[in-house]
């Protein structure tokens, strides 16, 4: 068994890597199905369909000296960038286990943190991307 919070999650832009994150959401394996009814009311069939990965969104505490020192540089790299994610299970002494799900594609979505003067919740930085390919 696991808990969510037993993954490393890495990420690089234009080979740039750009360390651990502390969450992933999207990244859902999905199909787009094709059914057939064949003649002398035959039961439905699946001819399966292309596979489509939902787009993915990491984040992570915004921290001055490594964030905001690149927050230029990916908003310029956003609609254009490549972006490598790994998810990488970690075992309870927090050692890798078995192989990562690796995606691939382009950097969609880049933002800097929300403002607020009354609040004190924690800044957070998020990156989105959209898949291209399948997950390695």
């Amino acid at each position: 068994m696991s808990r969510v919070d037993q993954y490393a999650i890495t990420v690089k832009v234009d080979d740039r890597p750009l360390g651990v994150w502390d969450k992933l959401t999207g990244g859902e394996v999905d199909s787009e199905e094709t059914t057939y009814k064949p003649g002398a009311m035959g039961a439905r069939v699946s001819l399966g369909g292309s596979v489509n990965i939902g787009n993915i969104t990491v984040s992570r505490n915004y921290v001055l000296n490594r964030d905001h020192l690149q927050v230029h540089w990916l908003i310029g790299r956003a609609g254009k960038g490549w972006i490598v994610v790994k998810k990488q299970p970690l075992d309870v002494d927090r050692n890798p286990y078995g192989r990562a799900l690796v995606y691939q594609g382009r950097l969609k979505q880049v933002n800097p943190p929300e403002v607020d003067s009354e609040g004190a919740d924690a800044a957070m930085i998020e990156l989105e991307m959209t898949p291209v390919g399948t997950v390695a």
